[in-house]
């Protein structure tokens, strides 16, 4: 194994024999909880643009890598939303160290790859399945589908009366992160052929973001795997509907909450039987 430099959260390891850079977060109450949730990650040096060392608040020293465009499904899908002090791709540390941190950023430097955008995702992503509790829903990713459960409490009618929707990758065009840490914070699929409607809250695609709901340590690995995941789907002519008895049973549901009156719940029970 390589060079070691440990920071006030993290430990950076260069590894010479393959090539990468092993950043170790540490478990901390000051460490950001994104950092927790990212706990180890592996860094090929062909997936990083730049490294800098610079001078920090308090006399510590800021050493930063930068990855290149198209490299990491994190960085991507947060797209210049985190903030500094969640950036993970930031160590700071003592300010005697500064030395030792110039030598390290030097030999990195000296195995980066091109400065260009990547042309395949070169870091990894968090795994799936997973699952992501917002305002108005509950998600779930399995790896090859996004799946909403709306919320009894948070969801609007819109949502409640279309009922809980699937939608697997290969019928997704991108996916939009918006920080939670910002106003109008949700997570907004694109549907191939679906424009879907402006208002996250009304649109059968996204969900949405709150105080206690979708952090950035939860949602944004949520959204990095389903990128990852985009760039490896197959293409379908559409995304399967629920199924009849599934559809009369969430009419059932919101008939019994009093969100649809007698004469609704009739006029679209006998609908959907007729369609089926």
């Amino acid at each position: 194994m390589g060079d070691v430099l440990a920071g006030n959260h993290a430990v950076w390891e260069f590894d010479r024999t393959t090539d990468s850079m092993i950043i170790r977060f540490a478990r901390g109450m000051r460490t950001p909880r994104l950092w927790h949730a990212l706990g180890t990650r592996r860094i090929p040096l062909e997936a990083l643009s730049g490294v800098s060392v610079t001078a920090g608040r308090r006399n510590t020293v800021v050493l930063r890598a930068t990855a290149r465009a198209g490299a990491d499904p994190l960085v991507e899908a947060a797209a210049g939303q985190l903030r500094e002090a969640c950036n993970p791709y930031r160590l700071v540390l003592p300010g005697d160290a500064r030395g030792r941190a110039a030598a390290f950023a030097q030999a990195l430097r000296e195995r980066l790859g091109p400065a260009g955008p990547a042309d395949r995702f070169l870091v990894a992503a968090p795994q799936p399945p997973l699952a992501l509790k917002a305002y108005d829903a509950r998600l779930a990713f399995d790896g090859a589908c996004v799946a909403f459960r709306w919320s009894r409490t948070g969801a609007t009618s819109t949502k409640w009366k279309a009922g809980d929707q699937r939608y697997p990758l290969s019928a997704l065009t991108g996916l939009a992160w918006h920080s939670p840490d910002r106003p109008g914070a949700h997570l907004r699929l694109s549907v191939q052929g679906a424009p879907g409607d402006p208002r996250p809250d009304h649109d059968l695609a996204s969900a949405v973001f709150g105080v206690g709901y979708g952090a950035v340590h939860e949602s944004l690995p949520f959204a990095a795997a389903v990128l990852a995941g985009l760039r490896t789907r197959t293409p379908v002519a559409s995304v399967p509907g629920p199924r009849a008895d599934d559809r009369l049973r969430h009419l059932a549901e919101l008939h019994g909450a009093g969100l649809l009156t007698d004469a609704e719940y009739t006029a679209l029970r006998d609908r959907f039987a007729a369609e089926a």
